[in-house]
């Protein structure tokens, strides 16, 4: 119950989380309304920044979500150019999390870091097809224990303005690790070949425990 109430903080959050409280206990002084108020805003911003440990299936031919959030869009697209692989057909799954969600981003599959790229761009709400064009986003190409590829691409939103990925290039990283997070409603995208897709569009996910593919 403890856990529930009170999840396990991302370090990115400590610092919002501290100016949120001093605002509110400035305002307080000032009005109790205005008080309520911020105090209601810095228990949305605790629990945006939520970290709960998640468990992952300990099956390497099973992709898992990268974030939790609502399957937005489910396509066969070509990889992006910024990584040189718009001449590959992939899956592309979009996972767009809202306000409330959590925003922690894991990794689908056992896997070593090959790439990362990031690109700068506009702030277009993340649930829009253009978002993962325009927006700014960082891509991150993975290689899963069997050597084939797969991205993994963070894409701020309307209100996101930071993107914080915590790995490097040749990482090692178990399936489910955390990888980034996305401050404030974004989007994640998934490319993968040769998976069976397992999810529906407008499915929920979780982020480390959803299956989203299995491989053929």
């Amino acid at each position: 119950m403890f856990d529930i109430l009170f999840p396990k903080l991302h370090k990115e959050g400590y610092r919002f989380v501290a100016i949120a409280s001093l605002l509110t206990i400035f305002l307080l002084f000032i009005s109790n309304t205005l008080g309520t108020i911020s105090l209601i805003i810095t228990i949305w911003v605790y629990y945006f920044f939520r970290d709960p440990d998640r468990n992952s299936i300990n099956d390497n031919n099973y992709l898992v979500s990268p974030a939790d959030g609502v399957i937005s869009q489910i396509i066969e697209t070509n990889g992006p150019k910024e990584l040189n692989l718009e001449n590959k057909r992939f899956t592309r799954i979009s996972i767009f999390m809202n306000v409330f969600n959590c925003h922690v981003n894991r990794v689908p599959t056992a896997s070593s870091i090959s790439e990362i790229y990031y690109k700068p761009g506009k702030y277009f709400n993340a649930s829009l097809d253009k978002a993962s064009e325009e927006n700014e986003r960082n891509y991150v190409k993975i290689k899963n224990t069997e050597g084939e590829e797969l991205i993994l691409v963070q894409i701020a939103g309307l209100i996101a303005r930071r993107i914080v990925c915590n790995i490097k290039k040749d990482d090692k990283l178990k399936k489910g690790d955390r990888f980034g997070i996305i401050r404030f409603g974004s989007r994640v995208d998934l490319y993968f070949e040769n998976y069976k897709l397992m999810v529906t569009l407008n499915q929920k996910s979780v982020g480390g425990e959803t299956i989203i593919a299995r491989k053929i």
